[in-house]
């Protein structure tokens, strides 16, 4: 790894942010209370939602697996962006890769395997539960939420990110590292949804082609990892060793989060179960809930 691309010459990022004045304090605080000011605020409507679910229809009830999946989801989000991985990840390499692990591929699958969307779908009136299933079978939806789309936002941007000047450009700039941290959270919860989501899918494909998605994005987090170890194309101005042990965090730590959500697939795959002769008459039965909206029970 040359000096261009796999460190800067004094061994440190470009604008590291320890906070040492007084003012840089008080503007570090900032961030700290809005973390926690969103995170606490989306526990209590998430849990608001439950409660009126369960008023709503008692014996279907609500799955408390689902509630304990979007706070730990919340929990992981804080551990990411407060003290001390917060701090740490502006000035070193590690702890931006923890901090992408936890933002982009933990955080993500625990707060899709919460069904937020199939919540809303219960707790909404009936002409806002409408409005949100026509936003779910729209053109914009059905194109973000394609595995092969959720694929290139979340695996195809990192070589963008790490190969190119767009790393040391976004971390220069506390607000880029924040849209960063924002682009990490969003697209790995779309591909999430995409492989595993519990939630309503329209554009989703079979659960063949969605293991293949995820081997794909399996062995291009491998070989982004490995060509980040060996300072290929590597364009990051951080110590060599820290960009090491980044790529080990990113290999081990990805590899990891990507066998949680292959077994999040499988226990959440549902086989269609199709009759080739349609049943009429006395016989017949009629279609239930689930046939109108995809929406699956909690």
């Amino acid at each position: 790894m040359d000096g261009t691309h796999g460190g800067a010459h004094d061994g440190s990022h470009p604008v590291p942010h320890d906070g040492s004045g007084s003012g840089e304090g008080v503007l570090d605080a900032v961030p700290t209370v809005l973390v926690l000011a969103i995170v606490l605020a989306a526990a209590g409507g998430y849990l608001l939602a439950v409660r009126r679910a369960r008023r709503r229809n008692p014996v279907q009830g609500w799955s408390g697996w689902r509630s304990a999946a979007f706070l730990g989801g919340l929990a992981l989000l804080a551990v990411a962006l407060l003290p001390p991985l917060g701090p740490a990840a502006h000035h070193d390499f590690r702890g931006h890769m923890a901090q992408h692990m936890l933002i982009g591929m933990y955080a993500p699958l625990a707060l899709v395997l919460a069904a937020p969307v199939t919540l809303a779908l219960r707790t909404l009136p009936p002409a806002g539960a409408r409005r949100v299933t026509t936003l779910l079978h729209g053109r914009p939806a059905r194109l973000l939420t394609h595995p092969a789309v959720a694929l290139a936002l979340s695996t195809g941007t990192l070589g963008a990110l790490y190969f190119t000047p767009l790393y040391d450009t976004a971390m220069s700039h506390p607000a880029g590292h924040w849209l960063m941290n924002a682009h990490f959270l969003a697209a790995g919860c779309l591909f999430a949804h995409a492989v595993a989501g519990p939630d309503p899918a329209p554009a989703r494909p079979g659960v063949p082609a969605r293991l293949v998605y995820l081997g794909v994005a399996i062995a291009a987090h491998a070989l982004i990892a490995q060509a980040m170890y060996g300072g290929f194309l590597v364009h990051i101005h951080a110590p060599v060793d820290q960009v090491q042990q980044g790529a080990e965090i990113m290999y081990y730590a990805g590899d990891i989060a990507e066998l949680l959500l292959a077994a999040a697939l499988v226990a959440t795959w549902r086989p269609e179960r199709r009759s080739r002769r349609p049943r009429t008459g006395r016989g017949a039965v009629p279609a239930g809930p689930a046939s109108s909206g995809g929406v699956p029970v909690g």
